[in-house]
């Protein structure tokens, strides 16, 4: 790989380069050809101060591109570090959807001069944009397309577009009440004879995706088509405008990056260089979550504090029961939250996945528990030591195949996402009845 195209060797040789010389060597990545995403990335990996210098060095053009790549907080660290006749300017060259990119995760006043600033016509589609929801994919559709009349010829179709950026590879075409009527590829246009009609060039089974369709569902729809961008109409089928590939690739970017960060309790926003103290009064939330899940392991296990005092081995090997049946637990939780993410998980298939995933369980319990068992007996001289921590890893296995299954599926008809939540619940419950389990039929067998 070309150095020039590795980001890790841009920050390390922008962080190893003098201030003043810092803005040069940045620039010149930027006329290597670098993506306003992976300026972004650049600019989060410094500082505050760097980062907001860095950014005023970029071209006025670049200014808003890059803002709306950025994580919420890193871009408002950069907001809130310009002046006032700074942030008119920038604000003042918003287009419509990086104003809806940004309306969640900025304070109301700065919104609110920012829809006295943009251009007319921007507003005009910021406020078409808002009829919709934050998860509908009416919210987030490219409403800039090129729109032709469905009966028009070639020849006068490509005077019409002359009149628009030549980077769209497709255009729409509609009937005098703006409703679709089908997509044409520009190549098309340009290659085919100037008297055919534009009806002759439509593109065959071109999905339509309705406006109130969730972001979800469209992105599925553009996962298995071929072209670069689909139509969207509202219910009276005129045409709203595209959803593409790129927001598709960066709305399920961020979908995994939310559900990998919060389930540690930190956002997808959350910047590098944030403050220390705001970024302890995050994580503390999360923190309290997790105290409150080890405090109920923990009063399982004084409930056979007498046991502990009169065999130290059970407390040797208390974290073998908790590892294995965490690890197994999760290996079915990502199953399950895999398989709902997929839509694939039905009223009619969740008893026959619950008992394969219990015979799995069972399966591998037995195998891993004679395993442990033997290891543990013949470590400590013991079979009655043995067997209670074969009993109790193959309990444990059989648990976190029950709760790795029933857990998410319960979390996610409650309207919360498995993702984030089904981990540290599962954990807690196969702690809670491994350790019970384990300390449980030591107190009986061998007291």
């Amino acid at each position: 790989m070309n150095k020039c195209q590795d980001l890790s060797y841009q920050i390390e040789l922008i962080s190893l380069t003098n201030e003043a010389e810092q803005s040069t060597v940045f620039n010149h990545f930027i006329e290597e050809g670098l993506e306003s995403c992976a300026i972004a990335l650049i600019l989060e990996a410094f500082p505050i101060e760097a980062r907001v210098r860095l950014w005023r060095a970029l071209s006025l053009e670049l200014h808003i591109e890059v803002l709306t790549e950025m994580r919420a907080d890193v871009r408002f660290s950069i907001i809130s570090s310009l002046s006032k006749t700074e942030l008119k300017l920038t604000l003042a060259k918003l287009d419509n959807l990086s104003l809806i990119e940004w309306a969640d995760s900025l304070p109301e006043e700065i919104i609110s001069e920012a829809i006295c600033l943009i251009e007319k016509n921007e507003l005009e589609l910021y406020d078409q944009a808002n009829e919709f929801e934050e998860d509908e994919l009416g919210r987030w559709a490219e409403r800039k397309v090129i729109t032709l009349p469905s009966n028009i010829t070639v020849e006068k179709a490509r005077l019409l577009i002359k009149r628009y950026n030549y980077g769209h590879y497709q255009v729409y075409l509609i009937n005098h009440r703006k409703q679709f009527k089908g997509v044409v590829n520009c190549y098309e246009i340009l290659r085919s004879d100037g008297h055919v009609s534009l009806k002759d060039l439509v593109i065959d089974n071109v999905p339509v995706l309705n406006g109130k369709l969730s972001l979800q569902d469209g992105l599925e729809a553009l996962e298995h088509n071929s072209l670069p961008a689909l139509p969207m109409v509202d219910n009276d089928h005129v045409l709203i405008g595209e959803i593409g590939w790129q927001f598709a690739l960066s709305t399920q970017r961020e979908t995994y990056e939310t559900r990998l960060m919060a389930g540690t309790g930190i956002d997808e926003g959350d910047d590098l260089f944030a403050p220390a103290l705001k970024s302890s009064q995050k994580r503390s939330v999360w923190l309290g979550i997790n105290l409150v899940t080890a405090i109920l392991a923990a009063i399982t296990i004084a409930l056979f504090e007498d046991v502990i005092a009169q065999l130290v081995a059970l407390a040797v090997l208390m974290p073998i029961i908790a590892s294995m049946g965490g690890i197994a637990g999760s290996q079915t939780l990502t199953l399950i939250v895999r398989a709902i993410a997929l839509k694939q998980i039905a009223s009619g298939n969740r008893l026959a996945l619950l008992q394969n995933e219990l015979a799995i369980g069972l399966i591998n319990g037995l195998v891993w528990a004679v395993m442990s068992g033997g290891l543990a007996g013949l470590w400590y001289q013991s079979l009655l030591l043995g067997a209670t921590v074969a009993l109790a890893i193959a309990v444990n296995f059989i648990t976190a195949a029950l709760f790795g299954v029933l857990i998410p599926i319960l979390l996610d008809k409650f309207n919360l996402d498995p993702a984030l939540a089904g981990s540290v619940v599962l954990t807690t419950a196969t702690d809670v009845v491994g350790f019970f389990t384990f300390l449980g039929t030591a107190k009986l067998v061998m007291l």
